[in-house]
């Protein structure tokens, strides 16, 4: 695990716009394609943003990439608190992506159905190969969930790859999501955390004992790939180590 800690908001999206564009194209470089889970939320809006803008769009060869999601919330994708709608606003129109090249959740199946759905589709693109992304991007909640891998929830006991429908009690809403499992799988994981209402949740993660009921961000153990943490200095201020 390494550990980037920035300055402040903006250094840290532009390190991991960098570090974004430099993983996508060594996957590119080195068999044609490369593939991204993508996190949703306010945090990887701004990244997208970036990544869609002049310093970066002519960095990458866009139409080699292709687009899943960690995570999903169980509404229209139409719906404003679609990620889907986020990462296409930001994202995907901007740089006039193609759509054979977006993965979205079928929201409009029921929660378990959907999960299954985008779990076929997943083992279907990876083909004969290994259910590893190039990267996956995450962000991290204040209650130390990530994807929606939420604290207390039947997902986190999770053993094989897979992509489960997760039904939050306090919400009364359902989300599907990447397990842990698959998300282990990666070659690169990119936790991306700032400001200072996550350091209480950042320390909980990384320096507290292992409790992934209480803290389940602490799953996500790449298996033999790399996992990298972009934060700044509010994020990181509870941290012992550094």
């Amino acid at each position: 695990m390494k550990l980037n800690i920035f300055n402040n908001e903006g250094e840290v999206l532009d390190a991991l716009a960098q570090y974004f564009v430099n993983v996508a194209n060594e996957a590119i470089a080195a068999k044609g394609k490369f593939s991204v889970a993508l996190s949703g939320g306010n945090s990887p809006k701004k990244l997208y943003e970036l990544l869609a803008s002049t310093t970066y769009a002519d960095s990458v060869a866009w139409d080699k990439v292709y687009f899943f999601f960690g995570d999903e919330r169980n509404v229209p994708q139409t719906d404003k608190d679609s990620n889907y709608l986020m990462a296409k606003k930001a994202l995907f129109d901007p740089l006039l992506i193609d759509p054979a090249n977006v993965y979205p959740v079928d929201t409009t199946l029921n929660p378990a159905d959907a999960a299954k759905k985008y779990e076929n589709e997943i083992v279907e693109f990876f083909d004969e190969e290994e259910l590893s992304f190039d990267l996956v991007l995450l962000g991290l909640g204040d209650n130390s969930h990530t994807a929606s891998l939420f604290p207390f929830t039947p997902v986190l006991h999770d053993r094989i790859p897979g992509v489960k429908e997760v039904f939050l009690q306090d919400q009364q809403v359902y989300r599907i999501t990447l397990n842990a499992p698959l998300i282990n799988e990666a070659s690169h994981i990119a936790f991306l955390v700032y400001g200072e209402g996550k350091a209480i949740a950042v320390h909980h993660v990384l320096e507290d004992d292992e409790d992934i009921e209480e803290y389940p961000a602490q799953l996500i153990e790449p298996i033999v790939g790399e996992i990298e943490w972009f934060l700044d200095e509010a994020a990181a201020a509870m941290l012992k180590d550094k």
